[in-house]
């Protein structure tokens, strides 16, 4: 399977022919090396509602006759922009023909900030991802502090890549990642959540060492980095 990494919380995953991408947020990151147009997916997927995850969901979606998979309220937003779309909830499952992905908790907020309405648009629970496919386990978080059920996922399955946040701030930072890397039992955890902008800049490298330090695989990527798991 390749990761791409897009930048921000960004993850594109591809396996046997198939796509999908993980909140989309290119066209507004001054960091990105790629642009929507350049995503090529057949699902799109969004842990929560707020714009430095879901910024380029549409476009996407609609460039590529893709189904965006999303909590109930998030899924009908984005349906009344026209996007083709799978509702589901925390603890559910679907199958994507491909691979199964099963939504689960994150603590977070979640909402849709009008701002020339002065309005905030309810966006559903904030959620992680849990996708099989390929013969392998990988869990995306979604932005999330940090949270003891992360124990419980380490014991009921077998995680070998984690996607965790570590901008602190907004998210969990370093220190509590390394924590969640090692109550999830993750093989290798990529960091995401970091450097997009001043108040979340961190020192992606440090963190990838201490992971090493716990016995974890610690995969720092750049924006545009590919990284292969087999």
């Amino acid at each position: 399977m390749e990761i791409i990494y897009h930048g921000h919380s960004c993850i594109q995953l591809s396996a046997g022919g198939n796509s999908l991408v993980i909140d989309p947020f290119i066209s507004g990151n001054p960091l990105a090396k790629t642009t929507p147009d350049d995503i090529k997916v057949d699902y799109v997927l969004l842990t929560h509602a707020h714009q430095d995850h879901i910024l380029d969901a549409y476009p996407v979606a609609k460039a590529n006759d893709a189904t965006i998979v999303a909590t109930f309220e998030l899924a009908a937003y984005m349906e009344f922009q026209g996007a083709k779309t799978q509702p589901m909830n925390i603890g559910g499952k679907v199958n994507l023909g491909f691979a199964e992905v099963q939504m689960t908790q994150a603590f977070h907020s979640s909402g849709i900030v009008l701002s020339e309405q002065g309005q905030i648009i309810y966006g559903g629970m904030p959620a992680g991802f849990l996708i099989r496919w390929n013969g392998l386990t990988l869990y995306h978080s979604g932005d999330t502090g940090l949270f003891s059920d992360l124990k419980m996922f380490g014991e009921l399955f077998d995680i070998d890549v984690a996607f965790l946040p570590i901008g602190d701030l907004f998210t969990m930072g370093p220190d509590d990642a390394v924590l969640a890397a090692e109550w999830l039992r993750a093989k290798s955890v990529v960091p995401l959540h970091f450097d997009t902008f001043p108040p979340i800049r961190q020192d992606v490298d440090a963190f990838a060492a201490k992971l090493e330090s716990k016995g974890i695989k610690g995969i720092a990527l750049k924006p545009g980095d590919r990284h292969i798991i087999e």
